[in-house]
């Protein structure tokens, strides 16, 4: 992997040309609440957010607030959750997720890193996603699918697992660019840099990028 002051020009690069493509990036699931959000985060594992934000026009209807998640039958939370997959351990995540805001936190969703991993279903991915979108805080970048494979591409990281790769992502992108950068790489990802055939022709960032297995 290049040296670090490499990376960090890269990203610099990266973030310049993400903020002209995608000024106005943001998270793409549907939420008023940071509970909401937490939610819908969790069932988007393996889910488009399309498909999750169907669901959640339907979900936030039935469950308002942190007590109706808490309180509703498990079996009724499964099937309204069953299209996004893996529904019954999403469904047991949300409600345990409710019941341990409820006990330890006022029902009110907490605001740092370690004390959302200590809520089931919130991984360091969950965890970014909440600080970033719902209260404006960073205390890391999100990484999920298009993440990995462009944060590779560009070489910004070699890595696989998602952890390590966000190490290296933080240590050569501005903290101050955390939230947009993770953002705005992701809808690159969405939107140009494909998994399959992606669109290096019109790409803005396609100039200083490695373009590693592509």
């Amino acid at each position: 992997m290049a040296s670090l002051a490499v990376r960090k020009q890269r990203a610099k690069g990266a973030v310049k040309g993400l903020k002209k493509l995608y000024p106005d990036a943001h998270c793409e699931l549907d939420f008023k609440t940071p509970l909401q959000l937490a939610v819908a985060t969790i069932l988007s594992a393996q889910c488009t957010d399309k498909r999750v934000n169907v669901v959640t026009k339907t979900l936030f209807k039935r469950c308002k607030n942190v007590k109706d998640f808490a309180a509703i039958d498990i079996e009724e939370l499964e099937g309204l959750v069953r299209s996004t997959g893996f529904y019954r351990n999403k469904a047991k995540s949300i409600q345990e997720l409710s019941k341990a805001l409820i006990e330890r936190f006022s029902g009110k969703m907490p605001k740092t890193m370690k004390e959302l991993l200590t809520l089931r279903g919130v991984a360091r991915k969950t965890g970014n996603v909440i600080l970033g979108s719902a209260f404006n805080l960073s205390e890391g970048i999100v990484v999920d699918t298009h993440m990995k494979r462009v944060s590779y591409r560009l070489g910004l990281t070699v890595q696989k697992d998602p952890v390590k790769v966000e190490q290296d992502l933080m240590q050569c992108v501005d903290p101050k660019d955390w939230n947009f950068f993770g953002h705005g790489m992701v809808w690159h990802g969405r939107r140009a840099c494909y998994a399959r055939n992606p669109d290096c022709g019109s790409c803005l960032l396609s100039k200083d990028c490695l373009k590693k297995g592509v």
